[in-house]
């Protein structure tokens, strides 16, 4: 084995090799930025290397394919950073990557009138294992692998030196991460704020809480959704369910909907839809709160609503809950079909990786079938621009969503 050592010290040593299987290295070579075990031959290291450290990958016969970190504790057994020959994971590496990041965000977004998006999204940005969010003046970060945890010192100063943050702070601690990983909730740089700050979003004003609030504080992917669903609600009765901090329903609000119902189960999250509403200066007679399980409230209430949007929680959190998931998915969207007026519009996610668009399009067919309801698919849904999928690692693609409109519905059997 040649010795593998480091030109400059502030460049981290490659202490792996990982030799591929025969006829296992068309992935690498498509520049898919995963490889599994099972394409795995063996992996040469320098004494005392971790799990974490930079690794080359080679094809079978030894010719050098890319340069990433390695996770021997993962099915996932690197991530691949470089196609490049020669290329150094260095500060200079993440300068540059974060820069054409940063440079795609400001040509997709209007920054006049949002402060808080993803700058950095993992694979999406060829940067796997990291997560960046902008809030206003501060960054918070999410670090899925060992490799990426690693590479902290580095990617942090480009961050810094990129961006002039008050703070940047490691949410790991909400993410699913490499096994052995520690979850974290800890300033990089700067103090984690105590008190929630205020974010601006298409105009709108919402209070984060970069502590406590779910995924890095906000659902920054729902932007461009919450955008369609205001410029849909005039006039409509709006059912918020899974309101969560009520994002969708103030929308709904501005865009002139004649009522609108955010329905959330936990205390704190209907207090902070209420400052959300009343932040934004929303007519204090056309919204109502209701604290209840979606699930209940669906079978109890008689009412119809013109608009009802469905953004659950993920119920598929690995592979082996898939089934139950789909039947908790097929449930929320039946009785939800059961209370849309005719020529209602809903708007449906599921934020679950491991079911698929297709997977979540048979749910949703199966849901009108057992409700009777007659419905149009209008547009299939996403995140915003700023939470990029790399061409050849599909799997990144995790949020999906589609825009239904009730045509009819037979209650004749119910």
């Amino acid at each position: 084995m040649a010795t593998m050592t480091a030109i400059d010290p502030m460049v981290p040593e490659v202490r792996h090799r990982l030799f591929l299987r025969p006829g296992r290295d068309a992935s690498v070579r498509a520049h898919h930025p995963w490889v599994f075990s099972g394409a795995v031959d063996r992996v040469e290291s320098l004494p005392g290397a971790e799990d974490g450290d930079c690794c080359d990958v080679h094809e079978a016969g030894g010719e050098w394919l890319a340069r990433g970190t390695l996770h021997r504790s993962s099915q996932i057994v690197c991530r691949i950073l470089t196609w490049e020959a020669g290329e150094e994971i260095n500060e200079g590496f993440f300068r540059e990557r974060i820069a054409d990041a940063i440079r795609l965000r400001s040509e997709i977004l209007d920054l006049t009138r949002t402060d808080a998006y993803r700058v950095v999204n993992a694979e999406g940005d060829r940067l796997p294992g990291l997560i960046v969010d902008r809030y206003g003046d501060h960054i918070v970060v999410q670090v899925l692998t060992t490799g990426m945890a690693r590479l902290q010192p580095i990617w942090c100063a480009a961050l810094d030196s990129a961006l002039a943050p008050l703070s940047i702070i490691d949410r790991t601690e909400r993410a699913v991460h490499d096994p052995g990983m520690t979850g974290r909730l800890e300033a990089l740089r700067g103090t984690v704020p105590t008190d929630p700050v205020w974010i601006c979003e298409n105009g709108l004003k919402f209070r984060v809480n970069l502590i406590t609030g779910q995924k890095t504080g906000f659902y920054l992917d729902q932007r461009e959704n919450r955008r369609l669903c205001g410029s849909l609600a005039a006039g409509r009765e709006v059912l918020n369910g899974f309101a969560y901090t009520g994002a969708f329903g103030a929308y709904a609000g501005r865009g002139g909907a004649a009522r609108v119902v955010q329905l959330e189960s936990s205390a704190w999250a209907t207090d902070e839809a209420r400052t959300n509403w009343e932040a934004n200066g929303l007519p204090a007679d056309r919204v109502e709160y209701v604290r209840d399980d979606v699930f209940r409230y669906l079978r109890r209430e008689s009412r119809s609503f013109d608009m009802i949007i469905l953004d659950p929680p993920p119920y598929a959190k690995d592979r082996g809950s898939v089934d139950r998931a789909a039947r908790a998915y097929k449930d929320v969207n039946l009785w939800a079909l059961r209370r849309l007026r005719s020529g209602g519009l809903l708007l449906t996610f599921s934020c679950s990786q491991h079911v698929g668009i297709d997977l979540f399009q048979k749910i949703l067919f199966g849901a009108a079938r057992d409700a009777r309801a007659n419905c149009q698919w209008l547009q299939r849904l996403g995140p915003g621009p700023d939470h990029p999928v790399h061409l050849d690692q599909p799997q990144g693609e995790y949020l999906k969503g589609f825009l239904l409109r009730l045509c009819s519905r037979d209650d004749s059997g119910e």
